[in-house]
Parts: C-alpha cells; sequence; structure tokens
C-alpha cells in the first residue's frame, strides 16, 4: 500500500496547489527550469509555507527513477493520501471525544523518522490529535508510516502555516500550551495536567520557534540525571505524554473502601 503520489508536470502540479494545497507534502524542481508556470508554482509554494527544493540534474534523476516518464518537465510533487482536518474541526473533535482533550502541537519536526515515532506515541497514549506547521516540517510520507507503525493513519491531523494563530485560537478554545524546553524551570513531574492541554515540541535541533515559547501557558523539562542535556524529541514526547496519561488516570481512580 502507498502512503504517498507523485505528480508532475508544470499544469499538474500547478493545479493541486490551487486545488487541494493542503495535500501537497513537497515539490522539487530540478535547476534551469523557468517559466511562467514555474514562477506561479514557486509563488504560491512560498505564500502558503509549502517545502520546496531545488535538484540538480542528477539528483533530479534520481529522485524521479519511480516515475515511468520521462516528461517531468523539470517539476515533481508528492501529495500525501492523509485526510487533513480543519483547525476548528480539529479542536471540535478533540472536545467531543474527552472532557479534557490532549493534542500535540509539533513545530518543525524535520526528521521523518521522528515525526512517525512521534505520531506512534501520541497515538498510544490516546492523544486526540496532531497539529503540525507546514514549513520545515518533514513530510508525510511513506517513511513517516512506517516509523509509526501505521499509528499516524489514525490520528487526526492538521497542518497549519501560521502557527501563532493556530496558538491563538487553540488558547480561545480553553487549551492550556504547555511547552517543552530543557531550560525550563518547572519539572515535568510537577505540572497538573488535568485541563485541556496542547503540548509543544519543537525543532530537534532549536527548539520550540521563540515567538511560539513566548506564548507558551507553561514551560516544563524532563530532569536529567545523566552527562547528556538533552533527549530526543520523540522520547521527550513519549514521556510527557504518558505523564499526562497517568496524571489523567489517577484522577478518576477511586479509593477502596476501608
Amino acid at each position: 500500500m502507498e502512503f504517498e503520489r507523485i505528480i508532475f508536470g508544470k499544469n499538474p502540479v500547478l493545479e493541486a496547489l490551487r486545488s487541494y494545497p493542503w495535500k501537497v507534502e513537497k515539490i522539487y524542481i530540478r535547476y534551469g527550469t523557468t517559466g511562467r508556470h514555474i514562477d506561479e508554482i514557486i509563488r504560491i509554494s512560498r505564500k502558503l509555507c509549502i517545502p520546496l527544493s531545488f535538484l540538480d540534474k542528477g539528483k533530479f534523476k534520481n529522485l524521479v527513477k519511480k516515475i515511468d516518464t520521462d516528461n517531468t518537465q523539470g517539476i515533481v510533487s508528492f501529495l500525501s493520501i492523509i485526510e487533513y482536518f480543519e483547525l476548528d474541526n480539529l479542536i471540535a473533535r478533540a472536545f467531543e471525544q474527552a472532557d479534557l482533550p490532549v493534542l500535540l502541537l509539533l513545530d518543525k519536526i524535520q526528521d521523518p523518522q521522528n515525526l512517525g515515532a512521534i505520531a506512534r506515541s501520541a497515538e498510544c497514549a490516546g492523544v486526540n490529535g496532531l497539529i503540525i506547521t507546514t514549513k520545515d516540517t518533514a513530510p508525510i510520507n511513506s517513511t513517516v508510516v512506517k516509523s509509526s507503525s501505521g499509528a499516524i493513519l489514525h490520528l487526526p491531523i492538521t497542518k497549519v502555516s501560521k502557527p501563532l494563530d493556530a496558538v491563538e485560537k487553540l488558547k480561545q478554545s480553553g487549551f492550556w500550551l504547555v511547552g517543552t524546553s530543557p531550560r525550563a524551570e518547572m519539572n515535568l513531574w510537577n505540572m497538573n495536567f488535568n485541563i485541556p492541554i496542547t503540548i509543544v515540541i519543537g525543532n530537534e535541533g532549536k527548539g520550540i520557534s521563540p515567538a511560539i515559547l513566548k506564548s507558551c501557558d507553561a514551560l516544563v523539562k524532563v530532569p536529567m540525571y545523566g552527562k547528556i542535556t538533552s533527549l530526543n524529541a520523540s522520547v521527550s514526547a513519549g514521556i510527557i505524554l504518558y505523564e499526562v496519561r497517568r496524571q489523567r488516570d489517577l484522577s478518576v481512580r477511586t479509593l477502596p473502601q476501608q
């Protein structure tokens, strides 16, 4: 089963951008490919923060080996079969599923295996939805699906090109935004997660974007007891999500009769 589709040619790629841009995961253009359609594709891609890369002839040729044609016109686009939700619908669905829903906001996770591993932990921990940024984020492709063991296919997902607008909408809907940072003063274990929560996981190298970090209602860290000062993003996500799950389970547990 394939978890990504490939389209090629100037007109098909341009039509995809105009008709269903949320499905366009990434665009590759061969160096030297020019024209009015290419200019328009570049303009729309940059406006919508859709990842776009320019490849030399050798790399482009290797990329299109799986395509049974030589007539790509110097442009290829990968489309995801994931059906994305609008943020409003994701939020409404989350509150239908739980009184205290948990969402996960991934801020520029670039490694597809990390993205897949985070999705796997999220699905296993009962997360109500995943929010990913369109810019500088790994495309949801077969690598992500495989590394998530298929879990990502069971998660409602929203792509946002303006994450600060998404953050504001989440707060207005009743979510607390909890960011993760090794420089946070509060240990993970001291945070009360028994409220509607959106956990923010930042980029593997740079962490959470400064503007989103500033918008967080609380910052937590996973305490480190060894010589290494940080964990992989997917490991951190798993630990935090299961601490949320642990607190939720404790809050509904009743004491035995004396």
